[in-house]
Parts: C-alpha cells; structure tokens; sequence
C-alpha cells in the first residue's frame, strides 16, 4: 500500500520545513512518496524540498497555473500509488492520521476521506460542506454562515457541533487535507483546472458523489491547518465567490444559476454596505459580467491586491 503525497507551493519557503517534518509523523508506518509541484515560487520553495527531502519528486509548473493544475502535475509526475493525500503546505498531520483515513476508505461506497481539523490555536474548523444552492446562499445571506449551518436546508457550512463527533459523509470537504483513494481518482479525475483556485475540491466531491464515491469524514484522523487568507484578501474573496457561480452554472444551468447568482450578489452586497472590503470585491466583480466569463487566473487576484 503506498500513498501519494500531493502538495502544491506557491511561495510556500516558510512552510516546507514542518510540512515535511509533519509527513513523517502522520503517515509513520506507511509506505509513502511526496510529489511537490511548485507554481512558479519566487523564494527558496523548490531547492527546500530538494534539501529537505531529497526522495521526493518536484514538478515545476513554469508558471502560476492553480491549485487544480498542481495536483494534476503532481498525480501524473508520480510513481504508483494505492491513494493520494491531497495536502496543502500549511497542514500539520498528527500521529495515526493517515492510516485512520486509510481504513475509511475501505467503507464500500467511500472514494475520499477527510480528517478533523482544528486551526493553529486548536479551534475546531468546520470543514463539512452540503451541495451549494439558491436556499442555503440565501439562509446564509439572512442568518450568517454560523446559524444557517444548522439547518441541512438552510447552510452549506455544517456547523452543528454534534456533526463533527462521529463519523459521517457530506457532500464535500474542505480541500486542504482529503486522501482519496485510487480507483476514485481514475474515475473523477483529472481535478478541473478551470477553477484556479476555490470550487476545484466541490467540483471534484460532487461527481464523485454522483458517482456513488461519497465523501467520508473521520473524526479520529486530526489534522492542523494553519489556513489562508481567503476570508480577508478581496482578491482571493472575490475568486471563491465568483467560482461558487461557474461551479453552479456548469452544473444546473444557465436559469437555475441566475438565481443563484442574485441570492449570491445579495449577501455580498449587504456585507459590502457594512464596510467588509473582501464583499465589496465580490460585489463589484460579480456585477461585471466579463469577470464571470474570464477564465480564473492569478490576475483575478492581483486585481485586488493594487
């Protein structure tokens, strides 16, 4: 049995260290190769993995080309493999965590399994997600993402505390740490570049979910993910919000994502009113039609970062 360790970097100097470090705690016992593929880092990423773990396999991209891309390159780049731990630098593993997500895949019906993770001050993170939709992008434009979450209707966030003490399957997961298992990757994959980044890991859970391969959360498996900037940068706000729209276009349709996409200018629109910079990006780009049918790239970021 051995798994793939895919992990994407992007000027990720300051995380390799204890990534890596963190690789041979959580899969201690397991049979196991990383495959970095590095997107055009700019600082010391690529000749720290080499230093660091000489072992390993590194994929340089040539460019910025997503996190979808990445994992493409790194999946293709690699020896066989029995499963791929989807990573991303600023996770920490913690003893006993793969070989705990291992034996959930061996659930009939599972195809990815996913770890609890807390954040850097051990804060749980809600990582179980319900498909999006018109009524819980309104539940969570009128009640907030938190309370909304405790309606299976209402809330794409699961946040019911109880939901996150046993185990149990969701629709999807956050992406940051899913071990997903070979025969579902050959079935689903490749990850749909077209995302760049946000929506890739829905889009993928999604049709392995209508498939028949659900996603499976194991509470036992833990995990520490630092997490990004998604919440506080416009750019990167801005991308997901836009991304949740094309994820639901490309899979209901023009008419039913016109709802959506109104549900969705609402909630930004009103948490722009309240002076919340990464809503009012999301607002200005969602109401300008050529950003939706842009193909996502890092100039959909930089715009907001001048």
């Amino acid at each position: 049995m051995t798994i793939l360790v895919a992990v994407v970097s992007y000027n990720s100097e300051r995380l390799i260290p204890d990534l890596i470090a963190g690789l041979r705690t959580g899969l201690d016992g397991l049979k196991w190769h990383l495959t970095v593929a590095d997107n055009d880092s700019r600082d010391n990423s690529v000749a720290l993995v080499r230093e660091l773990a000489p072992e390993a396999t590194v994929v340089e991209m040539g460019r910025n080309a997503g996190y979808a891309a990445g994992i493409n390159a790194a999946v293709a780049a690699s020896p066989s493999y029995d499963a791929i731990l989807v990573l991303n630098p600023d996770v920490r593993l913690t003893p006993g965590c793969v070989p705990r997500l291992l034996e959930a895949l061996e659930v009939p019906g599972t195809g990815i399994a996913v770890p609890n993770l807390v954040d850097g001050d051990g804060v749980l993170i809600h990582t179980q997600r319900r498909e999006p939709s018109t009524l819980r992008m309104l539940g969570d434009a009128f009640l907030g993402a938190r309370r909304a979450g405790r309606s299976r209707l209402l809330g794409e966030i699961v946040t019911t505390p109880s939901a996150y003490e046993a185990e149990t399957c969701a629709d999807w997961a956050e992406g940051s740490t899913q071990l997903i298992s070979a025969e579902c990757f050959a079935r689903i994959g490749p990850w749909d570049e077209r995302y760049f980044l946000y929506s890739e890991e829905t889009d993928f859970a999604l049709r392995a979910r209508d498939a028949g391969l659900r996603t499976r959360y194991v509470p036992e498996a833990k995990a520490v993910h630092l997490e990004g900037d998604s919440r506080v940068s416009p750019g990167l706000w801005a991308l997901l919000t836009l991304n949740k729209v094309r994820l639901h276009r490309r899979r209901h349709g023009a008419l039913r994502a016109s709802a959506f996409w109104a549900a969705t200018v609402l909630r930004e629109s009103s948490r722009a009113a309240l002076g919340k910079k990464p809503s009012r990006a999301a607002t200005r780009d969602l109401l300008t039609p050529s950003r939706l049918r842009e193909k996502p790239g890092p100039a959909s970021v930089a715009r907001w970062a001048r």
